[in-house]
C-alpha cells in the first residue's frame, strides 16, 4: 500500500511509500503436501512488509535509484509508485506500432530535428537503425528506443509524473549500462524530468549520478542516501583510456559503425584512436585528410585568403573526415575529449569538418571547433533532382543504381552533377566519372543531393592565447601513450604559427548556397594518381594539393 503527499502534504513532489507483500501459492496437491511434511513448513503463506515507510522526493530534475539484492522488493516500490501515479510510465510498458519505423513511432507529430535529438540523448544515435522497426533491434538497442519514446510521451503528456524503470540496464553489458546510465542522467537534467530506476547492479552509480539512492537491505529495512551530486562529472570510462596514433587500417572496423557505412577517407594524414586500456578495446577514431580545393564556407571565414591556392590549402588545411565513437558509448563526450586532444596534434593552423550530424549533435563546438554556418543544396542539384522527377525517377528507391545503367538521359544527369562536384572540388573529374559503376554513381548521387553538412573551423591559439589560458587548464582525465611522446608526435610545446587575422565571417555568410565556387582551377602537382569515391561526410572531397608551378600564370603567391 502506498499513502501520496495529498495525504501527509509535506512537499508538493514527495510520497510516502510502504508496501507489504503476501506471496501466492500453487494448487494444493499431494507433492506438496509431502514437502511440507519433509520440511516443516506451512502450505500457505502470511504477509511480509517489503517497504518500511519511507519518503522519496519525485521533483522534476531527481533522479532516484532503487538498490538492493533479488527479492528485497525492487519492484514493488516500482510498481506502487506507478499505482499511486496514474501518469506515471513504466519504460519496459512501452509499445511501439509494428512495422513502424524507430524515427516515426518514437515521438509521433514532433519535429524530425527534434526526434533525432531525442534518439541520439538517448544512446542510439545510428541514422541506419532508425529506420528499422523496433522489433529488428537488438535487446539493448530496443531498450535505449523504449526509453526514447517514453521521454517524449512523458513530455507530451506533461505534468511532472515521472518516468519509471525496472530492471534498469540489467540485460545489457557492463559497458552499454555505464553508457546508458550516463545519458540517462543528461536527459534527466537537461529536459527537467523525474526518473525512477531500480538496479541490480550498483556499478552503474557513478555513471547514473543519482540524487536519492534508497538501499532496501531486506525485511522491510530501508536505508536513503541523498547524494552530492558532482556538476557534469566525467564518464566513468574516461578514466581507462587512452590516445594513440593509429592508421588507416584501424578505420576498418569502424567504417559500418558510421552511417555512411563506407571506407573512403581520401588523402590520409593522421589518425588517432581511443582505446580501452583494461579491455584492450579500441572505443573511437578520428582521422584527418587533406581538405577539399575550394569551399565558399571557408573562403568566408578567412575572408577568401585561400581562394584557388592549392599551396596555401595544403599547407594551412586538414579536415576531419571521420570521427566515428563505438556505438555502446556514444553520447558519454568520447567523441570531443578525442577531438579536443588530437586537435593540436596536427600541425596546421587550421582544421576544418564538414558534419551532417552537426545539425543535432554539439560534439565538435565542444571540442573548441567553431561552427562557421550550413550548407544549402546547390541550385544545379536542385535541377538535377528536378529533371529525374520529371523521368519519375526515385533517387532512393531500390532500382536507382539499375536506372542509371540502363536509361542514357537518366545516366547523364546523374554524371553531370558527379562530375561538376569533382571539378569544382578537385580541378578534374572527367576520368573519375568514366571509371565509375552505376552502383557507385548512384551512391555519390544520392550523397550529393541528400548533404547539407554544417562547416566547422578550428584555428590553432597563439603562443600568447596558449600560455594565457594554460594557467587555468587541468590536467586531462584521459591517458596519452608516451610512445607518441618519445616519437614527436605529440609535441609539449606548443606550435606557433605565423600570425594572421581571422576574419570575421558572421556578415559574409549570406545567400552562399553551395560548396561550388563560382570558378574552378585544374589541381597541379597531384602526388598520388590513387582515386577515392567522394562519398564522405562533405560536401567537397579532399585532394592532396602539391606546390604550384611558379610560372604558372593562374597561380598566385
Amino acid at each position: 500500500m502506498i499513502h501520496s503527499a495529498l495525504e501527509k502534504p509535506e512537499t508538493p513532489s514527495s510520497l510516502w511509500v510502504e508496501s507489504e507483500r503476501t506471496p501466492r501459492v500453487g494448487r494444493l496437491s499431494e507433492r506438496m503436501s509431502e514437502l511440507g511434511v519433509r520440511f516443516g513448513i506451512p502450505l500457505y503463506t502470511t504477509s511480509r512488509v517489503v517497504l518500511r515507510r519511507t519518503k522519496i522526493n519525485l521533483s522534476p530534475g531527481r533522479l532516484i535509484a532503487i538498490v538492493g539484492p533479488s527479492g528485497s522488493g525492487k519492484s514493488t516500490a516500482i510498481g506502487e509508485i506507478g499505482k499511486a501515479i496514474s501518469r506515471a510510465s513504466l519504460v519496459q510498458h512501452i509499445k511501439f506500432p509494428l512495422d513502424t519505423a524507430v524515427i516515426d513511432a518514437v515521438a509521433p507529430g514532433a519535429e524530425l530535428n527534434e526526434v533525432i535529438a531525442l534518439l541520439t540523448s538517448a544512446g542510439l544515435g545510428e541514422p541506419h537503425l532508425w529506420i528499422r522497426p523496433v522489433t529488428e533491434l537488438s535487446e539493448g538497442e530496443r531498450f535505449r528506443a523504449q526509453l526514447a519514446r517514453a521521454i517524449a510521451l512523458q513530455h507530451r503528456a506533461g505534468g511532472g509524473a515521472p518516468l519509471l524503470c525496472d530492471e534498469f540496464c540489467s540485460n545489457l553489458h557492463r559497458r552499454l549500462a555505464k553508457a546508458v546510465s550516463y545519458n540517462l542522467r543528461k536527459l534527466v537534467t537537461r529536459r527537467g524530468i523525474c526518473a525512477v530506476v531500480a538496479i541490480n547492479n550498483p556499478d552503474i552509480l557513478d555513471d547514473l549520478q543519482p540524487d536519492t539512492i534508497v538501499h532496501l537491505k531486506g525485511n522491510g529495512a530501508v536505508e536513503t542516501e541523498e547524494v552530492a551530486r558532482e556538476i557534469s562529472a566525467p564518464f566513468s570510462l574516461l578514466h581507462r583510456v587512452r590516445i594513440e596514433r593509429g592508421c588507416k587500417r584501424d578505420f576498418e572496423p569502424f567504417a559500418g559503425m558510421h552511417y555512411r557505412a563506407t571506407n573512403e577517407l581520401g588523402f590520409v594524414d593522421k589518425v588517432f584512436v581511443l582505446r580501452d586500456i583494461v579491455e584492450e578495446e579500441l572505443l573511437g577514431i578520428v582521422v584527418y585528410s587533406h581538405g577539399p580545393l575550394e569551399n565558399s564556407l571557408r573562403n568566408a571565414a578567412t575572408n577568401g585568403r585561400f581562394v584557388r591556392d592549392p599551396e596555401g590549402v595544403n599547407r594551412h588545411f586538414r579536415i576531419v573526415r571521420r570521427l566515428v565513437i563505438h556505438p555502446d558509448v556514444r553520447g558519454c563526450g568520447l567523441g570531443h575529449y578525442l577531438l579536443s586532444q588530437t586537435l593540436p596534434r596536427i600541425g596546421t593552423k587550421y582544421v576544418e569538418c564538414l558534419a551532417s550530424m552537426g545539425e543535432f549533435n554539439p560534439v565538435f563546438e565542444k571540442a573548441g571547433m567553431r561552427r562557421i554556418g550550413q550548407y544549402e543544396l546547390a541550385a544545379d542539384r536542385q535541377a538535377a533532382l528536378n529533371e529525374l522527377a520529371s523521368m519519375d525517377v526515385d533517387p532512393n528507391g531500390p532500382d536507382f543504381a539499375l536506372q542509371v545503367a540502363q536509361n542514357r538521359r537518366v545516366r547523364a544527369t546523374v554524371t553531370k552533377t558527379v562530375h561538376d562536384w569533382y571539378a569544382a572540388t578537385t580541378g578534374s573529374g572527367q576520368s573519375r566519372v568514366e571509371r565509375q559503376s552505376p552502383q557507385l554513381l548512384s551512391q555519390t548521387f544520392r550523397g550529393l543531393i541528400g548533404l547539407r553538412p554544417v562547416y566547422y573551423l578550428w584555428q590553432r591559439p597563439s603562443l600568447s592565447e596558449t600560455n594565457r589560458s594554460d594557467s587555468g587548464l587541468t590536467r586531462p582525465v584521459g591517458l596519452v601513450s608516451p610512445s607518441l611522446m618519445n616519437q614527436g608526435e605529440l609535441p609539449q610545446k606548443p606550435f606557433t604559427p605565423p600570425a594572421t587575422e581571422w576574419a570575421d565571417s558572421s556578415a559574409t555568410l549570406k545567400d552562399l548556397g553551395s560548396a561550388t565556387p563560382s570558378k574552378t582551377r585544374k589541381r597541379v602537382g597531384m602526388t598520388s594518381s590513387k582515386r577515392h569515391s567522394p562519398t564522405g561526410d562533405s560536401s567537397a572531397r579532399p585532394g592532396r594539393h602539391g606546390k604550384k608551378n611558379k610560372h604558372d600564370p593562374r597561380g598566385r603567391r
